[in-house]
């Protein structure tokens, strides 16, 4: 009698695969950890499209592929498969926003606007 064994090959040394937050970089990107980048499929998208509340701090981002969409940042992917990044200089800048203040992992919820679904953090200023 043989036995089955149903055993998979560990391939994540070296990658953080906790479901961490969407992080702002003082370097003025923002980025998408391995976790999130693969659940969410990001690798099948080329840009995003940035919203902003400013009054209550929520920033939104929406993943896309539309050529002709004329806001977008296109998305930096990981050759390693650490995930990806978007650099938004102008975003900040334009909002005045200083991303050392607010460097750092935020969580995330996806939500539904103007029928779109984008991801949705809360930004706080770190101290």
């Amino acid at each position: 009698m043989t036995q089955q064994y149903n055993l998979q090959k560990f391939e994540f040394v070296n990658k953080r695969r906790t479901n961490r937050g969407i992080s702002i970089r003082g370097s003025g990107a923002i980025a998408f950890p391995a976790k999130l980048y693969d659940d969410n499929n990001i690798k099948n998208y080329k840009y995003v499209v940035l919203y902003l509340d400013k009054q209550q701090k929520l920033l939104g981002i929406h993943l896309t592929s539309d050529e002709e969409e004329k806001s977008r940042f296109s998305i930096t992917h990981s050759k390693q498969a650490y995930g990806g990044y978007i650099t938004v200089h102008s975003f900040f800048k334009v909002n005045d926003i200083d991303p050392k203040k607010y460097a750092g992992e935020y969580p995330w919820k996806k939500i539904s606007f103007d029928g779109k679904d984008l991801f949705l953090i809360n930004l706080n200023e770190k101290k």
